[in-house]
Protein backbone atom coordinates (compact mmCIF):
# COMPACT_ATOMS: atom_id res chain seq x y z
CA UNK A 1 0.00 0.00 0.00
CA UNK A 2 0.86 3.85 -1.23
CA UNK A 3 2.03 5.76 1.75
CA UNK A 4 -0.60 8.58 2.40
CA UNK A 5 1.81 11.19 1.58
CA UNK A 6 2.57 9.66 -2.25
CA UNK A 7 -0.99 10.02 -2.32
CA UNK A 8 -1.94 13.57 -1.54
CA UNK A 9 1.47 14.64 -3.78
CA UNK A 10 -0.69 12.31 -7.12
CA UNK A 11 -4.10 14.10 -6.12
CA UNK A 12 -2.49 17.47 -6.07
CA UNK A 13 -0.06 16.72 -9.48
CA UNK A 14 -3.05 15.28 -11.16
CA UNK A 15 -4.96 19.12 -9.77
CA UNK A 16 -2.11 21.03 -11.45
CA UNK A 17 -2.22 19.07 -14.62
CA UNK A 18 -6.06 19.68 -15.13
CA UNK A 19 -4.94 23.70 -14.48
CA UNK A 20 -2.28 23.04 -17.32
CA UNK A 21 -4.70 22.04 -19.67
CA UNK A 22 -7.24 24.22 -19.16
CA UNK A 23 -4.49 27.00 -19.82
CA UNK A 24 -2.99 25.20 -22.73
CA UNK A 25 -6.26 24.80 -24.50
CA UNK A 26 -7.76 27.61 -23.32
CA UNK A 27 -5.15 30.72 -22.29
CA UNK A 28 -2.85 30.42 -25.15
CA UNK A 29 -3.24 31.11 -29.13
CA UNK A 30 -1.51 27.72 -29.76
CA UNK A 31 -3.86 25.41 -27.73
CA UNK A 32 -0.94 23.08 -27.58
CA UNK A 33 -0.04 21.33 -24.44
CA UNK A 34 3.36 21.01 -25.21
CA UNK A 35 5.22 17.64 -24.13
CA UNK A 36 1.99 15.67 -24.03
CA UNK A 37 0.59 17.07 -27.77
CA UNK A 38 3.86 15.77 -29.03
CA UNK A 39 3.26 12.50 -27.75
CA UNK A 40 -0.17 12.30 -28.95
CA UNK A 41 0.63 13.60 -31.99
CA UNK A 42 3.48 10.92 -32.36
CA UNK A 43 0.70 8.38 -31.83
CA UNK A 44 -1.74 10.14 -33.87
CA UNK A 45 0.71 9.77 -36.90
CA UNK A 46 1.92 6.27 -35.97
CA UNK A 47 -2.14 5.38 -36.29
CA UNK A 48 -2.00 6.10 -39.73
CA UNK A 49 0.92 4.30 -40.51
CA UNK A 50 -0.46 1.23 -38.50
CA UNK A 51 -3.85 1.12 -40.15
CA UNK A 52 -2.41 1.97 -43.59
CA UNK A 53 -0.56 -0.99 -43.86
CA UNK A 54 -3.81 -3.00 -43.44
CA UNK A 55 -5.81 -0.84 -45.74
CA UNK A 56 -5.69 2.42 -47.89
CA UNK A 57 -9.21 3.70 -47.26
CA UNK A 58 -8.94 2.88 -43.66
CA UNK A 59 -6.06 4.66 -43.26
CA UNK A 60 -7.09 8.08 -42.56
CA UNK A 61 -9.29 6.79 -39.33
CA UNK A 62 -5.89 5.37 -38.04
CA UNK A 63 -4.62 8.43 -36.35
CA UNK A 64 -7.28 9.69 -34.35
CA UNK A 65 -8.04 6.37 -33.44
CA UNK A 66 -4.77 4.98 -31.78
CA UNK A 67 -4.77 8.80 -30.56
CA UNK A 68 -6.95 8.06 -28.31
CA UNK A 69 -6.76 4.03 -28.23
CA UNK A 70 -3.75 4.04 -26.42
CA UNK A 71 -4.72 6.39 -23.25
CA UNK A 72 -7.58 4.44 -23.32
CA UNK A 73 -6.18 1.19 -22.96
CA UNK A 74 -4.00 2.47 -20.46
CA UNK A 75 -6.48 3.67 -18.19
CA UNK A 76 -8.19 0.82 -18.53
CA UNK A 77 -5.15 -1.50 -17.32
CA UNK A 78 -5.20 1.32 -13.90
CA UNK A 79 -8.70 0.95 -13.33
CA UNK A 80 -8.63 -2.73 -13.48
CA UNK A 81 -5.91 -3.36 -10.85
CA UNK A 82 -7.76 -0.54 -8.63
CA UNK A 83 -4.89 2.31 -9.13
CA UNK A 84 -7.74 5.26 -8.68
CA UNK A 85 -5.09 8.24 -9.04
CA UNK A 86 -3.33 6.80 -11.69
CA UNK A 87 -6.41 6.54 -13.92
CA UNK A 88 -7.63 10.19 -12.96
CA UNK A 89 -4.82 11.06 -14.41
CA UNK A 90 -4.86 9.42 -17.60
CA UNK A 91 -8.66 9.94 -18.22
CA UNK A 92 -7.39 14.06 -18.31
CA UNK A 93 -5.12 12.57 -20.37
CA UNK A 94 -8.08 11.39 -23.22
CA UNK A 95 -10.24 14.21 -22.25
CA UNK A 96 -7.01 16.49 -23.31
CA UNK A 97 -6.90 14.63 -26.32
CA UNK A 98 -10.74 14.60 -27.10
CA UNK A 99 -9.97 18.69 -26.79
CA UNK A 100 -7.88 18.32 -29.47
CA UNK A 101 -9.46 15.92 -31.62
CA UNK A 102 -12.61 18.17 -31.29
CA UNK A 103 -10.06 21.26 -32.42
CA UNK A 104 -9.37 18.90 -35.36
CA UNK A 105 -12.66 18.54 -36.36
CA UNK A 106 -13.94 21.96 -36.10
CA UNK A 107 -11.15 22.42 -38.78
CA UNK A 108 -12.82 20.14 -41.23
CA UNK A 109 -13.92 23.27 -43.45
CA UNK A 110 -11.78 26.12 -43.09
CA UNK A 111 -8.49 23.79 -43.04
CA UNK A 112 -6.53 26.91 -41.28
CA UNK A 113 -4.75 24.11 -38.93
CA UNK A 114 -0.96 23.45 -40.02
CA UNK A 115 -0.79 19.88 -40.85
CA UNK A 116 2.27 17.59 -40.54
CA UNK A 117 3.71 17.20 -43.48
CA UNK A 118 0.89 18.73 -45.92
CA UNK A 119 -1.61 16.90 -47.31
CA UNK A 120 -4.85 15.94 -46.51
CA UNK A 121 -7.12 16.82 -43.42
CA UNK A 122 -8.54 13.90 -41.62
CA UNK A 123 -11.84 14.93 -40.54
CA UNK A 124 -12.36 16.65 -44.26
CA UNK A 125 -11.99 13.72 -45.16
CA UNK A 126 -14.04 11.25 -42.90
CA UNK A 127 -16.91 13.75 -42.21
CA UNK A 128 -17.21 14.21 -46.51
CA UNK A 129 -17.59 10.09 -46.48
CA UNK A 130 -20.45 10.37 -44.48
CA UNK A 131 -21.79 13.34 -45.40
CA UNK A 132 -21.68 15.42 -42.37
CA UNK A 133 -18.99 18.15 -43.29
CA UNK A 134 -21.40 21.25 -42.48
CA UNK A 135 -21.85 19.46 -38.73
CA UNK A 136 -18.11 19.98 -38.44
CA UNK A 137 -18.07 22.51 -35.85
CA UNK A 138 -21.59 20.94 -33.70
CA UNK A 139 -19.73 17.39 -33.92
CA UNK A 140 -16.78 19.17 -32.40
CA UNK A 141 -18.44 20.81 -29.72
CA UNK A 142 -20.09 17.79 -28.57
CA UNK A 143 -16.53 16.33 -28.17
CA UNK A 144 -15.27 19.47 -26.50
CA UNK A 145 -18.17 18.69 -24.39
CA UNK A 146 -17.52 15.38 -23.51
CA UNK A 147 -13.77 16.39 -23.05
CA UNK A 148 -14.90 19.39 -20.10
CA UNK A 149 -17.23 16.54 -18.90
CA UNK A 150 -14.28 13.90 -17.90
CA UNK A 151 -12.11 17.24 -16.29
CA UNK A 152 -14.95 17.83 -13.98
CA UNK A 153 -15.56 14.28 -13.31
CA UNK A 154 -11.96 14.03 -12.08
CA UNK A 155 -12.02 17.57 -10.11
CA UNK A 156 -15.28 16.19 -8.53
CA UNK A 157 -13.14 12.88 -7.58
CA UNK A 158 -10.49 15.05 -6.50
CA UNK A 159 -12.99 17.32 -4.12
CA UNK A 160 -14.62 14.42 -2.79
CA UNK A 161 -11.04 12.97 -1.00
CA UNK A 162 -9.57 16.40 -0.55
CA UNK A 163 -12.90 17.31 1.46
CA UNK A 164 -12.87 13.98 3.04
CA UNK A 165 -9.48 14.45 4.11
CA UNK A 166 -10.28 17.95 5.40
CA UNK A 167 -13.42 16.21 7.30
CA UNK A 168 -11.05 13.21 9.03
CA UNK A 169 -8.45 15.45 10.12
CA UNK A 170 -11.15 17.81 11.57
CA UNK A 171 -12.58 15.12 13.05
CA UNK A 172 -9.61 13.44 13.96
CA UNK A 173 -8.70 16.67 16.44
CA UNK A 174 -11.90 16.67 17.91
CA UNK A 175 -11.52 13.19 19.31
CA UNK A 176 -8.21 14.02 20.52
CA UNK A 177 -8.90 17.31 22.00
CA UNK A 178 -6.58 18.99 20.11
Amino acid sequence: MKPVFQDKVLAWGLLVFILMTFYFHFLTEQAWFPFLDSANLAFHEAGHLFVGLASDRLNVYGGTFLQLAIPIYIYLRFKRSAQMLASWWVMIWIAQNLLNVARYLGDARTQLLPLVGGGMHDWTEILSRWGVLVWDTKIAFLIKLIALFLMARVLWLLFNIFLHDHWHSMHNKTIDGE
